[in-house]
């Protein structure tokens, strides 16, 4: 593992549970991968075969300039220019919300990956549960935007994905619920700012 690495373990404890996940020299997929630096982290430090698909240019660039193979794309356009089966693993870090087409992207990402890992904010966290009873939409460190410039259309909560998991079909592996850099395991719900899970398609 480089410096770099070591530093960014530090600094984005979510890049080492998504690693933690990902078995060495797999073939990896980020969706809305940003400037890469996921992949990044992925390819220094398990020796992943990674592709990331982004649609923003700047970002595009950056993946360029770093070394990571990206692909301009919109996510909610589907992911038809890939092969089912063609990738281990899936990953949307943070989108979920984002997505105008839930169903659509976690179907798609279950049909080209062997298995897919989505991390969220926590909608049901106590402090947006606070300001939301005082008549506020919640800012807070996962959700910093304010309610007329947020690029989030659709909050959930950890109960809210479990449910439509179970109603779709999808299985999931294992959950990991974190606020900053301690696991939350006791009332996940309500104490978790921020969700990952790991699935696959139900057999």
């Amino acid at each position: 593992m480089t410096k770099l690495s070591s530093s960014l373990t530090l600094l984005r404890p979510d890049f080492a549970i998504i690693a933690s996940w990902i078995k060495p020299g797999s073939k990896v997929l980020d969706l809305g991968c940003g400037d890469g630096t996921l992949l990044q982290y992925l390819q220094d430090t398990l020796g992943v075969h990674g592709y990331g698909v982004e649609i923003d240019d700047a970002n595009i660039l950056a993946c360029l300039n770093n070394g990571i193979n990206v692909i301009q794309s919109d996510l909610e356009s589907g992911l038809s220019g890939f092969e089912s089966d063609s990738f281990d693993y899936v990953i949307l870090s943070q989108t979920l919300q984002a997505m105008r087409r839930t169903e659509d992207i976690i179907q798609e990402m279950l049909r080209v990956g062997r298995e897919g890992i989505i991390s969220f904010p926590n909608f049901g966290h106590w402090k947006n549960r606070l300001q939301v009873l005082l008549g506020h939409m919640p800012v807070s460190q996962t959700l910093p935007y304010e309610w007329f410039d947020t690029p989030n259309i659709h909050l959930c909560t950890l109960n809210d994905f479990e449910k439509f998991c179970h109603q779709r079909g999808v299985h999931v592996l294992e959950r990991r619920v974190m606020n900053g850099t301690r696991q939350i395991t006791f009332s996940s719900n309500f104490f978790g700012m921020l969700a990952f899970y790991r699935f696959t398609r139900r057999k």
